[in-house]
């Protein structure tokens, strides 16, 4: 019996202890610019762009290579909202006055687009397959969707373009090239099935500001004031707002996990049970705008004073192994 207890004792000794939980660090605070947007394909290639401070330098688009930050002068002038690429290139950067900037091989290209509302979305199914969602600025109404083929930005064939003169798009996202979500203002959303569009609501009455998804199926957020949180596993929308949040802007799904975050630094974690609030760490009065998770689980939050002009304050999270910090 001794020696069982001992063999079990030294067994358990053996045993490294529990890896400590990822924790929250502040990369980047109060800079002159707000970070829109956050988009990687890896750990070791990380994008964030947002707005420009008319310091001379255009928009702020800094990338990441795993070792340093580095800030990309794009030769442009104007707020860039969001950013979205593939692995192997190209990367789309969207913004003000119908700004479209495609990057490869080193070089941004400004591109042709249909019209000069706020960019406020990109999503592709491939290089050459993109879609661009937004609205006039103030986001009153505008409402239009881009559709790139062909080396060819012109607006999406069969969009209601009575939506409009109403309401404004906010973000795309899709599985495929034949199942993609457009979200926008009262939770009205737009979906593609490769054939036609479906107009329809999430039943929020509150604007949809940003949509992800995994292969399970698709999460939206939004809300002024209150957090909105749904989602739509193939059936319908269905709300899954977490109690007590306040308004929610940016969301990323990956098939373990899920992140969705908001005004004044809120970060809400997707568990077993539902949206559960996280702990950063930090008392921030930024908002975040923008979240992305990384393939190795890594977590990358965007945002500063996003929600009045001027865009500035820009702040930074990340959740995971130290990286080193923006500097203003």
């Amino acid at each position: 019996m001794k020696r069982t207890t001992l063999t079990l004792l030294l067994a358990l000794s053996a045993c490294p202890p529990p890896s400590p939980p990822p924790k929250w660090e502040v990369v980047a605070q109060k800079l002159p610019n707000a970070l829109l947007s956050v988009w990687g394909t890896s750990a070791s290639d990380v994008w964030t762009v947002g707005s420009d401070a008319a310091d001379g330098k255009g928009p702020l688009v800094l990338r990441f290579d795993g070792t340093a930050w580095t800030r990309l002068e794009t030769g442009v002038t104007g707020d860039l909202w969001w950013v979205f690429g593939f692995k192997d290139g190209p990367v789309y950067l969207g913004g003000e006055g119908g700004l479209m900037l495609r990057y490869e091989t080193g070089t941004f290209t400004r591109m042709s687009t249909p019209g000069t509302a706020v960019v406020s979305g990109i999503w592709g199914a491939s290089p050459e397959d993109v879609w661009a969602v937004g609205a006039e600025s103030g986001g009153a109404k505008g409402a239009f969707a881009w559709r790139l083929q062909d080396g060819t930005w012109q607006s999406a064939p069969g969009f209601p373009t009575a939506l409009a003169d109403t309401d404004a798009l906010w973000k795309v996202w899709g599985r495929s090239a034949t199942d993609v979500w457009l979200v926008g203002s009262a939770g009205k959303v737009l979906h593609w099935d490769g054939v036609a569009f479906t107009q329809g609501s999430a039943g929020t009455g509150e604007a949809l500001f940003t949509v992800h998804a995994n292969s399970r199926g698709f999460v939206a957020v939004g809300g002024f004031g209150t957090g909105k949180l749904v989602e739509n596993d193939g059936s319908d929308w269905t709300n899954a707002s977490p109690p007590g949040a306040s308004a929610l802007v940016g969301v990323c799904l990956t098939e373990e996990s899920g992140f969705a975050v908001g005004q004044y630094g809120t970060v809400f974690a997707r568990a077993d049970g539902g949206w559960v609030e996280e702990s950063t760490g930090f008392s921030l009065s930024q908002s975040l705008h923008s979240v992305w998770v990384d393939p190795s689980g890594g977590v990358w939050a965007a945002g500063g004073n996003v929600l009045t002009i001027p865009l500035r304050d820009g702040v930074f999270l990340h959740r995971g192994p130290s990286i080193p910090g923006i500097q203003p």
